[in-house]
This record gives structure tokens, C-alpha cells and sequence, in this order.
């Protein structure tokens, strides 16, 4: 069995790579985090003219049909380069999301998502801020043909940017999943320690949804959302793993140069074995992420045992590499 990237997967790695280098270079990314939206119109619109925003979208709504494992080399370079962007929040989540729902939502959403037009998020999180479907507690009335959402959404990743958000909302036999414009709600943002990622709070007062805002059907959302959920987990163990291989190259590169006692300081057994361990918990990351990565594409029997075992692991090797880095 081959393991190594194939070499279409490698040539979109590397153009990924030089498309961070050069819009996502530190100084880019502090000036953005000191901006109001958080993230450079320009460059994602660059990113959907090279493809990245239709990258796993079906080539009959505009996009490339490509799989998981693609979309996990993109995140990778984000997190090695720290792009703010709502990429993951529209991409990953509501993209994801679409595509597992109705023929209608697809072709309403998808074509604008992938041309970069559109930018979406998914509203999940309820008060009790766990990813399961029974934390869902925000209800969608029915009335006639139509829904009304009260409630509100927690740490709603790029809400301030999106034009659409997909809301999970508890219906009378399961969740339905429902598209509704930003304008709608009122979102205010959170105070966050990551000024690379934003979230806000979306607070919904009677907002009126029709049938046709159902994403997939009514109270079968949990089969949308879970799959998505494991995606994400999957996508955010990509951008974990690339901050954790720059910090490792970084820590790499300066025992390289840093003098002590006269000699470069990765020459010292200690310094030898922390950068050893680095290596070692990079590559592990590695090796999680693109297996589950492999897995969800696959139908994989043991895809949800992989998918946690990836997140576990990745979350506490990320937070060691760069916390010593």
C-alpha cells in the first residue's frame, strides 16, 4: 500500500504553501488581527479563485469533488502559516453541512460558496457547550409552514463576516438544521486570546424561517451534523499539526544558530532530545490526522474511533511542540 501523497495532492500542498507565505506572513497576520473583520477579503478571494473554497464541493455545483484529505492539506498550511480566515467556518462546517442536505440547498448555496461570493457558518453550541445532539436545547416552533427561532448561539466561529449561518434547533421528533441570513439575528463578538480565530455570541428574537430554509430534512439534522462534526475535528487536528510543525521547524532552526559556550546549542543532549520529542509527537500528529482523514473519506468502520483518537492526540502533542518550541 502507497502512503505517500500522490503527486497532485503534493503540487496543491506546495501551491498552498506559497499562497500562505506570501498573503499569511506574520506581519500580514498581525496587521489582521488588529482589523474589524478579522481577515483579508483579497486573499480569500484568491484562495477561491485557485480553488481552495470549492476544493471538496461537487463538480456539478462548481467544485472539484476532492476529499477529505486534500481539504486537511489546505488547513494544514493555514495553521503552519496562522491564516485568519473563515475558511474553516464556511468551508469545513457549512459547506460540509450542505452537501450531506437536500438537492435545493445545494444548489441555492454550493456555486457561491465555492466562487468565494458566500461566506457561512454553522451555529451549534447552545449553553451547555457540548458537541452532542442532546446539549441542543434552542427549539424551532412550528407555525404553519413555517419555524420560529428564539434562543441563543455560543462561540459561533466567523459569525460576523458570514451571510448565511446554518442553526441546529430542536424540532418536535430530532433536530433540523435551517439557513438563516445574518441579518436576521444579532450577533455579538467574543472577547477571545486567538485574534486569529473569531467567534461571536447570535442571539435569535422570533425569527421567522420557511420550509425552504431547512438544509436536508425536518428533524433528521443529526445525520447531517454528525458527520460534519467529525470532519471538523479532523480539520482542526490539520491546523493544529501544521502551528506544531513550524514551531518545531522554528525551535530546529534557531539551535541551529544560537550560540552558547561557544557552540551552537543544538550540539547539547538536552536541547538534542527536546527537538527529538517534537519530531516524534509531529509526526504521530501527522499520522492520526491523515489516517481518520483517510478513514471518513473511505466509509471506514473504525472512522469515529479514528476521528478521536486523531483529536485527543493532536490537541495535547500541538499544545507540548508549541508550548516548548
Amino acid at each position: 500500500m502507497d502512503f505517500d501523497f500522490t503527486q497532485e495532492q503534493a503540487m496543491l500542498r506546495d501551491l498552498t504553501r506559497e499562497f500562505m507565505n506570501r498573503e499569511s506572513a506574520p506581519r500580514v497576520v498581525r496587521s489582521l488581527m488588529d482589523d474589524a473583520t478579522g481577515y483579508s477579503p483579497t486573499a480569500w478571494q484568491q484562495m477561491a479563485d485557485m480553488g481552495l473554497q470549492g476544493l471538496a464541493i461537487e463538480p456539478g455545483y462548481g467544485g472539484q469533488g476532492l476529499g477529505t484529505i486534500e481539504q486537511a492539506l489546505v488547513l494544514e498550511e493555514m495553521g503552519r502559516a496562522a491564516m485568519p480566515s473563515p475558511y474553516f467556518a464556511t468551508c469545513v462546517l457549512a459547506a460540509s453541512a450542505i452537501a450531506l442536505g437536500d438537492e435545493r440547498s445545494k444548489a441555492r448555496f454550493l456555486p457561491d460558496i465555492a466562487t468565494g461570493r458566500t461566506k457561512a457558518t454553522l451555529a451549534f453550541l447552545d449553553s451547555k457547550l457540548d458537541w452532542t445532539a442532546d446539549a441542543v436545547s434552542m427549539r424551532a416552533t412550528r407555525d404553519g409552514s413555517s419555524f420560529v427561532l428564539s434562543g441563543e448561539k455560543r462561540f459561533v466561529p466567523w459569525a460576523h463576516v458570514a451571510d448565511v449561518l446554518l442553526v441546529a434547533a430542536r424540532t418536535d421528533d430530532g433536530l433540523t438544521l435551517f439557513a438563516v441570513p445574518r441579518d436576521a439575528v444579532r450577533t455579538s463578538e467574543n472577547v477571545e486570546i486567538d485574534h486569529t480565530s473569531r467567534t461571536s455570541t447570535v442571539r435569535f428574537e422570533n425569527v421567522r424561517v420557511g420550509s425552504e430554509d431547512v438544509v436536508g430534512s425536518v428533524d433528521q439534522g443529526w445525520s447531517i451534523l454528525e458527520p460534519v462534526l467529525q470532519r471538523a475535528a479532523i480539520g482542526a487536528c490539520a491546523e493544529m499539526l501544521g502551528a506544531a510543525r513550524r514551531c518545531m521547524e522554528m525551535s530546529v532552526e534557531y539551535a541551529k544558530v544560537r550560540q552558547q559556550f561557544g557552540q551552537p546549542i543544538g550540539t547539547f543532549q538536552a536541547i538534542k532530545h527536546m527537538c527529538a520529542e517534537m519530531l516524534l509527537d509531529v509526526e504521530n500528529s501527522f499520522a492520526a490526522t491523515y489516517y481518520a482523514a483517510w478513514a471518513l473519506d473511505a466509509g471506514a468502520a473504525d472512522v469515529a474511533l479514528a476521528v478521536s483518537c486523531a483529536k485527543a492526540y493532536v490537541s495535547e502533542a500541538s499544545r507540548k511542540v508549541c508550548g516548548n518550541s
